[in-house]
């Protein structure tokens, strides 16, 4: 991977994954929180809750 180049999706190898932020219970950025994939069919994705990583969840609209 070249420096500034976003990960290939090592799932669908057609999307590539990109980096998504989020705000903490106390207000403070968490940069890359989650990445996910760019391929809607593929849907893969990798995240951080509360010190956990999970993947492969079901991507949906928040409720907040």
């Amino acid at each position: 991977m070249m420096e500034n180049q976003l990960p290939e999706c090592q799932k669908c190898n057609i999307g590539v994954l990109v980096p998504m932020s989020d705000y903490g219970r106390d207000g403070a950025s968490i940069r890359y929180k989650a990445w996910v994939c760019t391929n809607p069919e593929c849907g893969f994705n990798i995240r951080i809750d509360n010190g956990e990583i999970s993947f492969g969840r079901p991507v949906q609209k928040s409720q907040k």
